[in-house]
C-alpha cells in the first residue's frame, strides 16, 4: 500500500469538468489527485507560416501559476521568456495533441491549447495532455455544430500518465511525495489504439533495465486505457 492507500497500479482519483471557462471554444478543469490544470482551447482562422496550404495546426502553451507549488515561483513573463521546463513541456503537449488530429480536415485554422497549472502535485504535463485533449475535442465539436466543418478532425483519443520506480517498486501515477523520491521516472502518452506517441524515461537515482522500462510502460498503458475510457464517457455524454 502507498501513502494514499492506492495499489501500485492504481490511478489517483480523476475528475474532468467541462465548460469551466465561458468564452473558450473548449475548456476543461482536470484534477488528478491534488494536481489541477485548467485547459482552454482557442480557435483562430490562420496558421503559422510553416504550415502547408490547406492544412491546420494544433499547438499548446503551458505555465504554472506562482503558487501552484509549495513555494511561490516567478511567472515566466518575469523572465522575459519561458523557463526551459515550461518550453519543453508545452512542446510535448503540442506534439501529443497534433497526433490526435487530421490537420487537413481541420482546414486553415489553428487551435491553441492553453494549459495553466493551478495546483501541482506531480504529473502536471500528463494531466495537461489528458485534459487538453478533451478541450481540443470540444473545440472541434463546436466547429462542426457551427457549420464550419463537415466532420470532426479528431481521429484518435489521446491521454498521458506517469509511472516510476520508488524504492525498487514500479508505481503508476506518482504524486510529488513519490516523484521526489523516484529512482526512475517515466511519462507516457498513448492513443486509443494502445500506440505510444511520446515516451520520456529518466534514471533519476539509478539506471534502469529494458525489463523495468517495459514494466513501467505496461503500467502506463493500463492507466491510459482508463483515462481514455473516462474521456469517452465525458465526450459521449456531451
Amino acid at each position: 500500500m502507498r501513502r494514499d492507500g492506492r495499489a501500485y497500479n492504481e490511478l489517483r482519483p480523476v475528475t474532468i469538468t467541462t465548460g469551466f471557462v465561458k468564452y473558450a471554444e473548449g475548456s476543461v478543469l482536470i484534477r488528478c489527485g491534488d494536481t489541477m490544470v485548467l485547459c482552454c482551447a482557442s480557435v483562430e482562422d490562420r496558421v503559422p507560416p510553416h504550415v502547408r496550404p490547406g492544412c491546420g495546426w494544433v499547438t499548446a502553451e503551458y505555465s504554472m501559476l506562482p503558487r501552484a507549488n509549495r513555494e511561490r515561483s516567478r511567472r515566466d513573463i518575469d523572465k522575459l521568456k519561458l523557463s526551459s521546463r515550461s518550453a519543453e513541456i508545452q512542446r510535448l503537449i503540442g506534439r501529443s495533441l497534433r497526433a490526435a488530429v487530421d490537420l487537413e480536415a481541420l482546414g486553415e485554422r489553428t487551435i491553441t491549447i492553453d494549459c495553466d497549472v493551478i495546483q501541482g502535485d506531480g504529473g502536471t504535463r500528463t494531466a495537461s495532455v489528458t485534459g487538453g485533449f478533451v478541450a481540443l475535442a470540444l473545440a472541434c465539436k463546436k466547429l462542426v455544430e457551427n457549420g464550419e466543418l463537415g466532420r470532426s478532425p479528431v481521429r484518435h483519443y489521446v491521454a498521458g500518465v506517469s509511472a516510476g520506480i520508488v524504492e525498487d517498486q514500479p508505481l503508476l501515477d506518482l504524486p510529488y511525495s513519490e516523484d521526489s523520491r523516484a529512482q526512475v521516472d517515466l511519462n507516457c502518452v498513448m492513443n486509443d489504439l494502445g500506440e505510444i506517441i511520446e515516451l520520456q524515461g529518466t534514471g533519476e537515482g539509478r539506471s534502469f533495465t529494458l525489463r523495468e522500462q517495459q514494466e513501467l510502460v505496461e503500467l502506463c498503458a493500463k492507466g491510459n486505457r482508463e483515462l481514455i475510457a473516462r474521456q469517452r464517457e465525458i465526450l459521449g455524454a456531451l
